[in-house]
């Protein structure tokens, strides 16, 4: 028992997170093409067939672009907040469901709890996702750490954190100013110190993986992120999401902890 997580793309070219269990799985936003989703999957042996619902955090084009050829191919049920499903188009192709804040979806033996986030979108929400007593939360796109955050992230045995700029590299790149502002303002993105200091002050004892994701191409340097994260890791294995490829699939169980990850071998999950 337990559930599958892979990042099939993270930055600001798209987002797209799988989280499943050997039945059924959900997409958290399909920020990259139709194509380029089931390209990443099949390389990871995932099956589209088993894959039941979208769900959207936000309208922003590197979270949603996929999601219209996705949906209507797959004849996938979208859950959307109803601010945020004005900005999808094709919506005649496939079925919307609203979303509300804190609502509890239950997709088969999967729960998929939303939360409202600071972002400067119109209802940006974030997710977790649940089966039995395995939780994965999905949280990028982050103004900020707010009480909610770190109260689903405290019960996380995995979760997807931004970690979208360093402060000095922001500080001292060529980004005009009002960009600047926007980024590490209370609605942008969470910052690699912002992100460290919520991991290290409230990561639950039972947390196995954090997949630092939406690292930005320009503010950000992976090997930076990630040599910062493992002088504090202490068990926790740390995973860079790329803005290139896929990660490896991950198990994620409450039972046993396991760090080896089992993506790129054939694995029909």
């Amino acid at each position: 028992m337990g559930l599958f997580i892979t990042s099939l793309n993270s930055g600001s070219n798209g987002n797209c997170y799988y989280v499943g269990n050997d039945q059924e799985a959900v997409l958290i936003d399909v920020g990259i093409s139709c194509r380029e989703t089931e390209k990443r999957m099949a390389r990871l042996g995932l099956s589209m067939q088993k894959v039941k619902a979208i769900f959207v955090s936000h309208e922003h084009s590197d979270h949603i672009r996929g999601i219209p050829v996705l949906a209507k191919k797959y004849n996938l049920p979208v859950y959307i907040t109803p601010g945020t499903l004005m900005y999808l188009s094709g919506t005649n192709y496939f079925k919307v469901h609203h979303l509300s804040p804190f609502q509890i979806i239950q997709i088969g033996a999967l729960e998929v709890t939303s939360f409202p986030k600071m972002h400067d979108a119109a209802e940006p929400h974030s997710f977790m996702v649940q089966q039995g007593d395995v939780k994965v939360g999905v949280f990028t796109d982050l103004g900020v750490v707010c009480d909610q955050l770190i109260r689903y992230f405290s019960q996380c045995h995995a979760a997807f954190l931004e970690a979208n700029y360093d402060d000095d590299m922001l500080d001292n790149g060529g980004y005009p100013y009002h960009l600047k502002r926007r980024i590490r303002g209370g609605k942008g993105h969470l910052s690699n110190k912002q992100a460290l200091s919520l991991f290290t002050t409230h990561r639950p004892a039972h947390m196995t993986h954090l997949l630092l994701s939406h690292l930005s191409k320009n503010n950000n340097d992976p090997k930076l992120v990630e040599e910062l994260f493992k002088t504090c890791a202490d068990g926790v294995d740390i995973i860079i999401a790329s803005r290139y490829e896929e990660t490896p699939v991950y198990h994620i169980s409450a039972a046993v902890v396991q760090h080896e990850p089992l993506g790129q071998l054939g694995f029909d999950f």
